[in-house]
């Protein structure tokens, strides 16, 4: 990504790293590297089918998540300004509360290795948790069969941006998942690069260029990396739940929009 930075602030506050970046970034793909896959979200109306399928349902998604995920619902996901909007709303639907929406690549793309980025601005509110993630395309058992979290906020913790691991040593119900957080105060009101760099060695989590977390392969066993399989990707914008939800959620907050600009993958070179 050509990417010129003009002004770059990192301060160490209470041991975490604050990142704060005014700079001018090209909207195209980097011609220098092989584009495997992407959405540029230049169409209008419903997420292209050729690339996104829907999960849909209230129950919960094993986090105690509020919403109901709908499919093919225009108010919950829609591409308007070059842009994927998802949109949370509160609204009566089936037995929830409030309604969103989670796409994904499963069955339609994945990967195995490779550097994937995804360009967006944030939602803002305490019971707001947007993701850009990834799970196994042959998945059986989490966290078993491994999670790479791209970008997590949780709308209590505003700017704090998190992405993590998830594997069967290591993992949030055993409080041992590897992550890392880095700052980023203008999240909500500016569009950024999240960006995961993975080979069969490491994997390495960036914001606008700027690595702030990195997990490597070091036991070469299941437990630790079973990330040596073909991944999808998810987009989702989740409300309430164990995480999202754990200081309440604020309902005169709503309706709550996620914008993607882009979603690339690239080969490794």
């Amino acid at each position: 990504m050509n990417i010129k930075f003009l002004n770059i602030i990192n301060i160490l506050i209470g041991g975490t790293l604050i990142f704060s970046s005014l700079y001018c970034a090209s909207n195209k793909p980097d011609p220098n590297r092989k584009l495997i896959w992407s959405d540029e979200f230049k169409n209008r109306g419903l997420p292209d089918s050729t690339k996104w399928n829907y999960d849909v349902g209230g129950h919960g998604f094993g986090n105690e998540e509020a919403q109901f995920y709908t499919k093919n619902r225009i108010e919950n996901a829609r591409v308007e300004n070059g842009n994927l909007v998802i949109e949370a709303k509160r609204e009566s639907w089936e037995e929830n509360k409030y309604t969103s929406a989670r796409l994904l690549t499963k069955g339609k793309f994945s990967f195995k290795y490779g550097t994937i980025e995804v360009r967006a601005k944030l939602p803002k509110g305490r019971g707001t948790w947007p993701a850009i993630w990834m799970l196994s395309e042959e998945i059986k058992e989490w966290p078993n069969d491994g999670e790479i979290d791209i970008m997590e906020h949780v709308g209590y913790n505003q700017g704090f941006i998190h992405a993590s691991i998830h594997t069967k040593n290591y993992n949030h119900l055993k409080a041992t998942q590897k992550t890392d957080t880095l700052k980023v105060a203008d999240a909500s009101e500016k569009f950024h690069i999240y960006k995961a760099d993975w080979t069969p060695d490491k994997i390495d989590f960036y914001i606008d260029n700027k690595k702030f977390f990195s997990y490597e392969n070091e036991t070469k066993t299941y437990e630790t990396w079973p990330f040596d399989k073909p991944y999808f990707i998810i987009l989702n914008l989740a409300v309430g739940g164990m995480w999202g939800g754990k200081e309440g959620i604020d309902d005169t907050i709503f309706p709550q929009k996620y914008y993607i600009d882009y979603v690339r993958v690239y080969k490794n070179n």
